[in-house]
This record gives C-alpha cells, sequence and structure tokens, in this order.
C-alpha cells in the first residue's frame, strides 16, 4: 500500500494531460492558417495519450511526409492529422503557440490556428521560424484540447525552421464525457464492498479504472486500483479502503488500444470506517 494525494499523482503525458485539467489555453476561432492569434480564454487541457521522445534540447523532431504546400520564402509550415476513435477529426481546430503557460494564460504570443479537412489533416501556413512551445488541437466543440504531443510533460516544443515544412505526431482526441453513476460525488460509503460504475461508452473494448488517496485525509491509495483494466461497466474491491478521502478515474479504450474517453471530474467520495 503507497499513498498518493492530488498533488502528488503524476499522470503520464500523456496523456498529461490531461490531467491537469484546469488550465487557460486557446484565444477564439480563427480559420485562417496563416494569421497570427495573441487572445487567450480559460479552458480545459487534456493530456494525449501519444508519446515521442524529445531531443536533446526539449524540442519534438518531426516526422515525415508529403507536403501539401511549400511554405513561403523565408517561412515554415506544420502539417499533421487528428484522430478520434481511429477515424479523421473533421473541421476541429489546431493552434501553434509561441508562448504556453498551463498554470496562467495559455496560449500568448504570436500563435497561428487553422481547422482539420475532410481527412482529419490540417496545415499551418507561413510560421515565422521559432520555437514554439505548445501545438495544441482542440476536442471538437469542446472548450478543452489535447497537446498535439507529449513526452515527459504535457505541453512540446517545437522549432520550425525556414523553407521547412515541419510534420507534426498523429494527434488522438479524446473526450471527457464518460460518466460515473457510483460513488456519487462527496458520497459516504463504507470501507468493504465498493462497487464502482460507470455507464457504457460508445464503442469501448474496455476501461481502466483509478482510484486515488488524499494521503492528508489518512486514506491510503491502493495500487491494484490504479489504472485497473475492465472488461464490464462496473468494478468492486475487494479489498477495504481505509477511512479517508478518495477519488475515481475511469478512462475509455477501443479494441485498438486508443483512448475514447475519460471522466470529465473525478468523482470525490469519503470512506467513514
Amino acid at each position: 500500500m503507497a499513498s498518493l494525494s492530488k498533488t502528488s499523482v503524476v499522470i503520464p503525458l500523456i496523456i498529461l494531460i490531461a490531467a491537469a485539467l484546469g488550465c487557460k489555453n486557446l484565444g477564439s476561432n480563427n480559420n485562417n492558417s496563416s494569421a497570427p492569434a495573441n487572445s487567450a480564454s480559460t479552458e480545459k487541457a487534456s493530456p494525449t495519450p501519444a508519446t515521442v521522445e524529445a531531443n536533446d534540447d526539449g524540442t519534438i523532431p518531426s516526422g515525415t511526409g508529403v507536403e501539401k504546400e511549400k511554405p513561403a520564402a523565408g517561412k515554415g509550415n506544420v502539417q499533421g492529422k487528428a484522430l478520434f476513435n481511429d477515424q479523421p477529426a473533421v473541421g476541429v481546430e489546431v493552434k501553434l503557440c509561441e508562448k504556453f503557460n498551463s498554470i496562467m494564460g495559455g496560449c500568448t504570443g504570436k500563435s497561428y490556428t487553422t481547422k482539420t479537412d475532410a481527412n482529419g489533416e490540417y496545415l499551418i501556413k507561413d510560421v515565422a521560424p521559432a520555437t514554439y512551445d505548445a501545438l495544441t488541437v482542440r476536442v471538437f466543440n469542446a472548450n478543452y484540447y489535447v497537446f498535439a504531443t507529449s513526452g515527459v510533460i504535457s505541453a512540446a516544443k517545437y522549432k520550425i525552421e525556414p523553407d521547412k515544412t515541419f510534420f507534426a505526431p498523429v494527434t488522438n482526441l479524446f473526450k471527457n464525457d464518460l460518466k460515473v453513476t457510483d460513488p456519487k460525488m462527496n458520497a459516504k460509503v463504507a470501507g468493504s464492498g465498493i462497487v464502482v460504475k460507470w455507464n457504457a461508452y460508445p464503442d469501448a473494448a474496455y476501461y481502466k479504472v483509478s482510484v486515488y488517496a488524499d494521503s492528508q485525509s489518512g486514506a491510503e491509495v491502493n495500487l491494484d486500483y490504479v489504472n485497473k483494466r475492465v472488461d464490464a461497466t462496473e468494478f468492486t474491491l475487494d479489498t477495504p479502503l481505509k477511512p479517508g478521502k478518495y477519488w475515481v478515474k475511469i478512462e475509455s479504450f477501443n479494441s485498438n488500444d486508443t483512448k475514447l474517453s475519460e471522466t470529465n471530474d473525478n468523482v470525490d467520495f469519503t470512506v467513514t470506517g
């Protein structure tokens, strides 16, 4: 048994993202792929499951591909693709941010915004050469997004070079709309025989259940209940939990192990004894 608190739990980022879900980011929608935007609004960020090993300088290396267009002289292009449930994510907003702070301000400085096409592909044209702090993809019409890639941190840096196209990793979007039905938010329950239940998610082949503990409340996490694979829509904790405060997170995955969704808010409950 080991203790974890909300502030000490590290969620691999990825799917960083995520988990720190609350942060400020994207500005208003802008469909011009080469027009800079500088405003920022409060939105949720979710980490993405895709991981890419960073270069020694912390930047993400470009992939390979066929250029849709050549960048203008002295400028660079950014090209990539977004999927949901292994299918093209059409018409979603993609933003390249010069500066990014997940705690305050979100996307600031010079930024470029575009949208994916019918194939889920996007092209950000004529970008000023520089190192950019983040590449984000909005999750459809929701007010949250995922980072296009992640390494040991949620956001990743992208070095855009003159007269070159940067090929970004494929982004797998996931939604934050999976619903837990038991325990109820802020419920008080006995420590034995706790049953976690949730609504079935479309196209989900299995789920991962995590029960975390607020160690400051006296609670202790059982590592067997972290990222526990479950093929049904409920899970019984067969080992009693010690009194204290806990929270539940559920994620759903399709048969290709692609993440589809997660709970929007962690469900808090208290074990009374």
